[in-house]
């Protein structure tokens, strides 16, 4: 291995890595005797730095891998693409939950605090860039050990303590899952690299072994997406955590999570050339061969694409406490999204009985692009929300939805951020959410076409206007259901300059992205 490429591919977790090492020596060493605001200001300013250096390293143009093996015929990790969007996206967002700690200070411990984060942000980059197995599971525990510290971190919280033990026990559960439907594959294909055991296994074709491979590895990502019937943790964790893990956990692990997806969806037909189309076979049948056996597979994953848009909106409707709301929301959207991944394998022409055209077959990776685009969108805006829920819920004490009674009045400017995130969430235009939901909608009817998944199109447009009720419902607290005549309830929300400045901020960007979605959707679309 050429360490020197090493070194530069992984630069952006690099950057993350030493502004934690950073923040931990700052807050434990001049810091240590210093007001907490002081330790607060100085741990979230250098953790953002380390965040925009980060950012600066990523490479967002062209598509390039880090080869590993005496001929190069392995990949260990990928940089520029879609890869390179997903890691910008993670970098914004963990800069964003960042901003949200100087309103929602739940421990003493700041400097740790921001330190797991980087920490987690840095697994989550190497999930959305990895190309091995090895290493897909080594970022994804990384991310995920630092999600159970940050769920946990409330030491004086019970709800804490309990959603962090769920947490992690079912997550622990599913990773079992995921390495053991790697070793499977390892076993059928004798490599741990995702591009080559496609080409081996479209040699040989599928076995039942397979199968059993792919259902584990399904398991597996599908808690860390949170679709049923894998979604049991998320209510919990959503609820019981600190606002800003919550936030952390909502955005950027789904961020992380399906650029993983995209990537085992998408990667062995973007680099079909060189090593992984040499002998006897031509692109063409290693397509056809590839394509063959995936239907069986997708059946499951609209199944559970369809089950978590109906379970997530129809739960969302019984909730008071709006971080439950949020989470059952989250199982929705994410099913929405799998919805993308799902139909592309399973409605793009599969089997020798329709006419299979290579040419025509690499523009349909536009479906790929609304999935990015909608997760970004997606994390974007629940950050803001999370934001919202953690003001109010200092100010009052409750994350309940009578708890944003004449929140209008009390402060209108954070009124009107949650105004427009909710709206953007149910899919309202002209907001960001709404050409999130209309981009993958066409992009599946475009591309595949047929009954299925015109029904399945239809089923998430209505429960896109079911989800539009249980938003109102927190906006008609906000705006049209009056406060209690107690000095509380009537008593003006501060909130911190900082935290306002970004959720402003991430409303105004929101309002931008629905106005000019092309600015983004053309620019994930150009990779």
């Amino acid at each position: 291995m050429n360490y020197a490429d090493l070194f530069r591919v992984t630069l952006p977790e690099t950057m993350l890595e030493i502004a934690a090492l950073l923040v931990l020596v700052v807050d434990l060493g001049p810091l240590r005797k210093a007001a907490l605001n002081v330790r607060l200001a100085a741990a979230v300013t250098l953790g953002a730095c380390g965040c925009v250096a980060a950012l600066m390293m990523v490479e967002l143009e062209g598509v390039s891998w880090l080869p590993f093996g005496k001929t190069g015929d392995f990949e260990l990790l990928g940089t520029g693409g879609f890869i390179g969007v997903a890691q910008a996206g993670i970098l914004v967002l963990t800069a964003l939950t960042l901003l949200l700690l100087f309103d929602s200070v739940f421990t003493k411990h700041v400097g740790e605090y921001v330190a797991v984060v980087l920490m987690a942000a840095a697994g989550g980059m190497l999930v959305a860039a990895a190309q091995d197995l090895l290493v897909i599971f080594i970022g994804l525990e990384l991310l995920s050990l630092g999600l159970y510290i940050l769920t946990a971190f409330a030491k004086s919280s019970g709800k804490s303590a309990e959603a962090a033990m769920k947490y992690y026990l079912f997550g622990g559960m599913s990773a079992a899952f995921l390495l053991f439907g790697f070793s499977y594959f390892y076993g059928l294909t004798g490599t741990t690299n995702i591009g080559l055991i496609q080409y081996r296994l479209t040699l040989t074709g599928p076995s039942p072994l397979f199968y059993v491979a792919w259902i584990l590895v399904i398991a597996g990502l599908g808690f860390k997406i949170a679709v049923v019937p894998f979604h049991l943790w998320a209510p919990d964790t959503y609820e019981g955590a600190p606002a800003p893990a919550a936030a952390f956990i909502a955005s950027v692990s789904k961020v992380a999570s399906f650029a993983l997806l995209v990537t085992l969806a998408t990667t062995w037909w973007l680099r079909p050339g060189g090593n992984l189309a040499t002998g006897s076979s031509t692109l063409e049948q290693l397509l056809r061969g590839y394509y063959q056996t995936w239907p069986q597979l997708a059946v499951v994953l609209l199944i559970a694409s369809a089950a978590s848009m109906v379970l997530g909106n129809l739960a969302a409707l019984a909730q008071t406490s709006v971080r439950r709301l949020l989470a059952y929301s989250a199982i929705a959207h994410a099913g929405t999204m799998l919805l993308g991944l799902a139909a592309h394998r399973a409605f793009t022409g599969a089997g020798s009985a329709v006419d299979f055209n290579v040419a025509s077959f690499f523009p349909q990776l536009r479906s790929m692009a609304a999935v990015i685009f909608y997760v970004l969108t997606y994390g974007l805006t629940t950050v803001g929300a999370f934001g919202v829920v953690a003001v109010v819920e200092r100010a009052t004490g409750s994350d309940r939805m009578d708890s944003f009674l004449g929140l209008h009045k009390r402060n209108p400017v954070l009124a009107g951020v949650l105004l427009v995130l909710f709206l953007s969430l149910a899919g309202i235009p002209p907001l960001a959410g709404f050409w999130a939901k209309f981009n993958l909608f066409a992009a599946v009817l475009g591309e595949h076409g047929g009954p299925v998944p015109f029904a399945l199109v239809c089923l998430a447009v209505a429960l896109s206007a079911v989800s539009l009720y249980y938003y109102l419902q927190v906006l008609k607290r906000a705006y049209v259901m009056p406060a209690p005549a107690t000095e509380e309830s009537q008593s003006r929300i501060r909130v911190h300059p900082v935290t306002m400045a970004a959720l402003v901020a991430i409303a105004a960007a929101v309002v931008l992205l629905g106005c000019f979605p092309t600015v983004l959707g053309g620019w994930i679309e150009g990779f």
